[in-house]
This record gives C-alpha cells, sequence and structure tokens, in this order.
C-alpha cells in the first residue's frame, strides 16, 4: 500500500490523498486552498484553468498520480478546502466521483458554474465498491450536513480518513458520530486532522452555540437597529439558529450572499432543512433589497457573507460603502464564526473589524464553537479505533508535528509508527 500525500500536508486546505493498492487508487477529497483566493482576489476561480490555478497554489498538485490508474473520488464532505477543485482536476480521471447527497449537490452546482458535466457525481448513501477497493462513509459530526470519516477496506489493511471532524454529543441536525461502526473497523493507517490538536481541551457541542446566540438574540436590554450576522455558509445548523432566533424577536430573516444561498438550497433539497428563507444572491437584487432595507432596517436580520473579511464578500462590500446601505451607529454586526488560523484570513478580518470600529458599529464576536477536534477529542478516536500507522493532514509543520505530542502520550513513536509527510510525497506503507 502506497499513501500519497498530495494536498493538506503543508496547510489548512487543499485537502488531496490517494492510496494506492496493486495498479489501483483512490483520491480522497480534491480541495481548494481558500486563501490563495484571496490573495488573488481580482481572480475568477472559474475562468482559470487547473495549471493556472496550480501556479499560485489553489490546488493540489496531483502529477505524482500520472499514468496511475485512478478507479474513484470519495469526497468525505462539502467544503470547498476539500471538494473545491473538482471542477478542475477530476474529469482526466473520467471515473466515479462519490459522495454522500449533501456533498454531491454541492459538487453538481461546481461542475455546472465550471461549464463540466456532473455525469461521473454519485450520491451514496453509506457504502460501494470502486475497483478492488470497497469505501464506506461513516457518519462524524463537524460544520456542514452528512460530514463523514471515509474507511477503505483493501487486500493489504484497512484505512481511516478522518479529515475534519468533531465529536459532538448534541448535534444540532444529523446524527451523532458512529463510534459503533468506527470501533470495528481496526484500521492500518489513521489519517487525520490537525487544525486544532494543539488545544487542550475538548471542543464543545454545536449546542453551546445555540445557547450563546439564543441568549444574545433574546437580550431586551441590549437594544439595535438592524441586526447582520456573519458565519461559515455550509454551517447550515448555524444558519439555522440566525433564523429561529430572528424570528422569535420578530425581525425577518434574509440571506445575503451567493454561497449561504447555495447551501441553505442544497439543504433544502436534501431535506436537511424545511424553513424556506429569502434569500438574495444576485449582486443586482441584493443591492435594490438594501436601498428598501435601509428605509426599514430595524425590521430585519441580515445574514451576510463575509466573516473572514474576504474583500469581495457582502459585509466587506456594506462596510466599504460598495452597496446602496449605510451602516448607523445603531446597528449590530455580529461574528458567529472565529478566524481561519492563516495569515490572510486574519489580516482581513482585523482590517474589517477596524473599519467597522471607526463607524462606530457596535460588534459582538466569537459567538461560535469550532467544528474540528481539539487534542482530547482526538485522543478519544485514536483509542475508539487503535490504527497501526498514523499519518497527520490538514494542517502547517508546527500542527501537523504536535501529533507527534498526542501520538508519543498514546504509545507511538515518530518515524516508526507515525508519519510526518509533505505535499507531493509518498509512502510506501510498512
Amino acid at each position: 500500500m502506497n499513501i500519497y500525500a498530495l494536498g493538506g500536508y503543508e496547510e489548512v486546505g487543499k485537502n488531496m490523498t490517494a492510496v494506492e493498492v496493486g495498479d489501483e487508487v483512490v483520491i480522497i477529497d480534491m480541495g481548494l486552498r481558500i486563501d490563495r483566493m484571496m490573495i488573488h482576489e481580482d481572480t475568477d476561480v472559474h475562468s482559470l484553468q487547473e495549471q493556472e490555478l496550480r501556479k499560485i497554489g489553489a490546488v493540489p498538485d496531483d502529477r505524482l498520480l500520472a499514468g496511475k490508474k485512478v478507479v474513484g473520488i470519495v469526497l468525505s464532505h462539502g467544503h470547498l478546502d476539500h471538494i473545491g477543485a473538482v471542477s478542475k482536476m477530476a474529469i482526466k480521471y473520467e471515473c466515479p466521483i462519490v459522495g454522500r447527497p449533501f456533498t454531491a449537490n454541492i459538487v453538481r452546482q461546481l461542475m455546472k458554474d465550471d461549464g463540466e458535466s456532473d455525469k461521473n457525481v454519485i450520491t451514496v448513501e453509506k457504502e460501494g465498491y470502486l475497483g478492488d477497493f470497497k469505501f464506506e462513509f461513516i457518519n462524524v459530526t463537524h460544520s456542514i450536513p452528512h460530514s463523514s470519516i471515509v474507511a477503505l477496506y483493501t487486500r493489504e489493511g484497512d484505512v481511516l480518513y478522518a479529515n475534519d471532524y468533531k465529536l459532538d454529543p448534541h448535534p444540532p441536525i444529523g446524527e451523532k458520530t458512529d463510534f459503533q461502526k468506527l470501533k470495528g473497523v481496526n484500521p492500518r493507517v489513521l489519517i487525520i486532522e490537525s487544525v486544532r490538536v494543539r488545544e487542550q481541551k475538548k471542543t464543545p457541542s454545536e449546542r453551546i452555540a445555540v445557547m450563546m446566540l439564543e441568549d444574545f438574540f433574546h437580550d431586551e436590554n441590549f437594544e439595535f437597529d438592524c441586526l447582520i450576522s456573519t458565519t461559515f455558509s455550509s454551517h447550515v445548523s448555524r444558519v439555522r439558529t440566525l433564523v429561529e432566533a430572528s424570528r422569535k424577536i420578530g425581525r425577518t430573516p434574509v440571506l445575503l450572499g451567493r454561497s449561504l444561498c447555495r447551501y441553505w438550497s442544497a439543504a433544502m433539497e436534501e431535506n436537511i432543512v424545511s424553513q424556506d428563507v429569502l434569500r438574495i444572491s444576485r449582486r443586482g437584487a441584493l443591492n435594490k433589497f438594501l436601498k428598501e432595507a435601509r428605509e426599514d432596517h430595524s425590521a430585519y436580520s441580515l445574514i451576510v457573507t463575509g466573516h473572514q473579511g474576504e474583500p469581495d464578500a457582502v459585509l466587506s462590500r456594506i462596510t466599504d460603502g460598495k452597496t446602496p446601505y449605510t451602516f448607523s451607529t445603531g446597528d449590530c454586526v455580529v461574528f458567529s464564526a472565529s478566524t481561519i488560523p492563516n495569515p490572510v484570513n486574519e489580516a482581513n478580518r482585523y482590517i474589517l473589524e477596524t473599519k467597522l470600529m471607526m463607524k462606530n458599529v457596535r460588534m459582538v464576536k466569537d459567538m461560535h464553537v469550532s467544528g474540528h477536534a481539539s487534542k482530547e477529542d482526538h485522543r478519544e478516536l485514536l483509542r475508539a479505533v487503535s490504527p497501526e500507522f498514523i499519518i497527520p493532514s490538514h494542517g502547517e509543520f508546527d500542527r501537523l508535528s504536535s501529533w507527534g505530542v498526542l501520538g508519543e502520550e498514546e504509545g507511538y513513536q515518530v518515524g516508526k509508527d507515525l508519519f510526518i509527510l509533505k505535499n507531493n510525497q509518498k509512502m510506501k506503507v510498512p
């Protein structure tokens, strides 16, 4: 068995791994590096080809797979840092692209945006076969519906791919992590995320975020005019909380921004949510609505894109005066998302917050809990599955190497049964 580290082994994002047994290869995930797209903010991702995106470090480099027999692409969940490069890279493999319903829905939309056929995108509820590989989607909690730990069953042993997850005992949407299934896998190799492995705690349940937002929205002594909230567009559970809390205080919730509308529409199509919400994605219609909303802005609760300070997102455009809406000192902006830990996001978010403060806009930050496992969650999963070998992923070197500390606490040794890889490296499993 060979493991190919193609993306996500030197950065948070751009995730792509391949597993080779005999003459067959299965690819797991094919993601974008979102911060590289922010650096090139005038770039239209849909207008660029794979080679151009690779030059700016936005997509994985998969040249190690040239000439190999790729029998399938398995997608763990629908975040763009795991599926965003599919429409750019997958067509050359001419193989099935499998994902759970919500994930497959989003991928089909991405293919349509890029003018590509979605004929190879296959919706799979739980398990199937790709060549001699059997794959299984094992339900796990995360910050997007239909997230999975991917299990690959091969004649050379089993592989578990846990890249992204958290262990939430009280998910507002979907089912809890399927520990019974996980304990039955007994993997030879565990490929596991590293985003928050340095944090000495268990990641709190999404129920905590629900309570924080409900307490804030229902505070009778906190007065504001228009309420503007921002969170991850794909975090359907969080968006639903914002929608429901808005309605309970008599505000009309409105989703503004293409990605928010896309994910909510997909969630409705897959029966993950049932509430219809006013959704406005096109810029002309959005500006028309904001012009009307400024006349009675206390009637609305706007849920907008832009929680990372992305220069062209709705919140940044409002702040920069690029829409008809003008902030007043009575408006309040709620950040129900943390900053993704990389310098570009941190810089963009700092700039946005500074501009809002200069306009005397009220801000409420950190109404959020992470969708990523912390150190004690990782320890719990590690003890449940007892892999023979561990390969950390989804992080820069300092995050990957922090897995060495946890691994040694649990009886593993770096270089013996815990291996730190870089992008474009191949590892032959001992």
